[in-house]
């Protein structure tokens, strides 16, 4: 999974977003490039880009005549010295169901706008790519992207290699990510992904245990999994990941532990460990407020993330994210571009992009996506101007969730501009005294204690400079 925009970091999140990766019950900072971040600009507000620019969000629930803030920021890039954005997250709504717990964009697609869609979306990326730096990763999300039929799917990567920089995908050195579901992994759509470049899978299994599976309204079957894994590694791709969903209702730690080993068993070298989180608006929170089923509670929760630490560690895969693990040299890249607070350009509808310190959102709704072309520009819903104390907060939030941590350095000389300095170093101290954070050299990271809190601790660093 990624972080899909900054809402899932909005998984951006590609959430991971994210989001889905909180180690205990709620995650407070959405990622993965879908969602934008607070403070965000209202409806209605006329908003100045760079080179006199404007943009006006129209006083209504619809946002289809909103403008790209991008056609404004290649100029900006240009005269700031801004580095081009290297990673490309594109989003993919379409899905044969709806799970329970997700509350990423997709649909069901009962009118086959498959065709549509792929000719937006080559639009939007040709439009995008006067943007674009050499590129480094991307991470195709949803949705399921692993439906889009493969003669689409050859158009889409005939369309990036024609108009992006490529170069260090064809020499082994960048990172391409598609997510599949088992039941739609099939031998010609891994060999059309294959030879457009894809060299990394990110497979959502959530489980291989039918029983939760069901609660979570997941349709495939898991005996599947290592059909689709056998598809995958003969057509050549090697780099493997698989999200998994611990703390589903009436799952217990021998249930979640072979969860964990099955996973291991199929070889992967990046695993996703997400625990359940209840997001507003989707079935499965309105199936627990009926009182369908208890949720987990916090000691089993924390129980079940120091096992899966364990028994990951013990088999190679460390921790280098909250709920990210990975064989050396084996990290998300994409995943890690995104929470080190790098540019990002984004396509597709509720895809969310960071360039140059504006982050916008595409508007969440297929139709409107499809029926708006700006010049090949799709509709935004949200935007946010540069702001420092913004900037030093995304940073300290998204660092913070990172086993390498977070600049001190940086972070001080920032909290210095907006006059915050002392109030930082006191939330820093105050975390260390809880034995959440190691302030050691130039960096703070979290303790292994730390990292059960680690939304708290990211929740203090942010309230200082409030």
């Amino acid at each position: 999974m990624t972080v899909r925009s900054f809402e899932s970091l909005t998984r951006c999140v590609c959430p991971s977003a994210v989001t889905r990766t909180s180690a205990t019950s709620t995650a407070i900072y959405p990622f993965a490039p879908d969602r934008a971040i607070s403070p965000r600009t209202t409806l209605g507000d006329t908003i100045p880009l760079p080179d006199d620019i404007a943009i006006r969000l129209p006083m209504q629930r619809s946002l289809g005549t909103a403008r790209q803030p991008a056609e404004g920021i290649s100029p900006l890039l240009a005269r700031e010295g801004h580095s081009r954005p290297r990673s490309l997250y594109i989003h993919m709504p379409f899905c044969t169901h709806k799970c329970h717990y997700c509350d990423f964009y997709s649909i069901v697609d009962t009118r086959d706008r498959q065709q549509a869609f792929t000719d937006r979306l080559v639009r939007e990326l040709t439009t995008l790519a006067a943007l674009a730096g050499p590129i480094d990763t991307i991470f195709v999300g949803g949705g399921t992207p692993s439906l889009l039929r493969p003669d689409l799917w050859r158009r889409l990567l005939a369309a990036l290699d024609d108009h992006y920089d490529l170069a260090a995908l064809r020499s082994g050195s960048a990172e391409f990510t598609v997510e599949c579901n088992p039941e739609t992994v099939t031998p010609e759509l891994v060999s059309v992904l294959v030879e457009g470049g894809v060299n990394r899978i990110s497979m959502g299994a959530q489980s291989f245990d039918r029983r939760h599976l069901q609660t979570l309204e997941r349709r495939h079957d898991p005996d599947r999994l290592p059909l689709a894994c056998q598809h995958i590694r003969a057509a050549g791709i090697t780099r493997l990941s698989i999200d998994l969903i611990s703390a589903v209702p009436g799952q217990s730690i021998d249930d979640w532990d072979r969860d964990l080993r099955t996973a291991l068993a199929l070889r992967t070298e990046h695993i996703s460990a997400y625990t359940l989180t209840y997001e507003s608006g989707t079935a499965m929170t309105a199936r627990l407020h009926r009182g369908e089923f208890a949720k987990a509670s916090d000691d089993l929760e924390a129980d079940m993330y120091e096992h899966t630490v364990a028994v990951l560690r013990d088999a190679g895969l460390d921790r280098y994210e909250v709920s990210n693990y990975a064989r050396p040299g084996a990290e998300c890249r994409h995943n890690l571009a995104y929470w080190r607070q790098d540019f990002w350009l984004a396509a597709g509808p509720s895809a969310s992009a960071h360039v140059a310190g504006w982050r916008w959102k595409n508007t969440p709704r297929l139709d409107e996506y499809l029926g708006t072309d700006d010049d090949g520009f799709a509709p935004i819903c949200e935007l946010e101007q540069p702001d420092p104390t913004r900037a030093l907060m995304d940073r300290l939030m998204t660092g913070i969730r990172l086993r390498e941590g977070v600049d001190a350095a940086r972070a001080i000389r920032d909290a210095t501009r907006i006059g915050k300095e002392q109030e930082l170093r006191a939330a820093v101290h105050a975390a260390e005294k809880n034995a959440w954070l190691t302030a050691s050299g130039d960096r703070w990271s979290l303790t292994d204690a730390g990292f059960l809190f680690a939304d708290r601790v990211a929740a203090d660093l942010i309230g200082a400079l409030i």
